[in-house]
């Protein structure tokens, strides 16, 4: 059985992923290797996550979601609504450095 406020305290109450600031009460427990690929409900397998990046990862590995996130700037540039806001200087798209916030923020 996952121990939520434990889990939750994991990263001081922040996303292991995207380091976002979440709230207990909307935090969701991703598990690191998927249960549907045989992982476990244990500690050491759970982080807390926000919605976003718990949807965005689904079943994928850790380093599936890496390789996902370090193309989303890619991607993004050929949505057309994202090129008129690039046009008008509205927005700016820089490549993601590969690093979740669990590997930096608590060495």
């Amino acid at each position: 059985m996952i121990d939520r406020q434990k889990i939750y305290q994991k990263y001081y109450g922040h996303c292991a992923y995207c380091g976002k600031k979440i709230k207990f009460e909307n935090m969701q427990v991703d598990h690191i290797y998927p249960k549907r690929r045989g992982g476990s409900d244990k500690w050491e397998n759970a982080n807390p996550s926000c919605r976003r990046c718990n949807h965005y990862k689904r079943s994928l590995l850790l380093e599936g979601f890496r390789e996902q996130m370090k193309t989303l700037h890619e991607r993004i540039r050929n949505i057309y609504i994202v090129k008129v806001a690039l046009d008008y200087g509205i927005i700016e798209i820089k490549e993601w450095d590969g690093i979740f916030y669990f590997e930096k923020c608590c060495d």
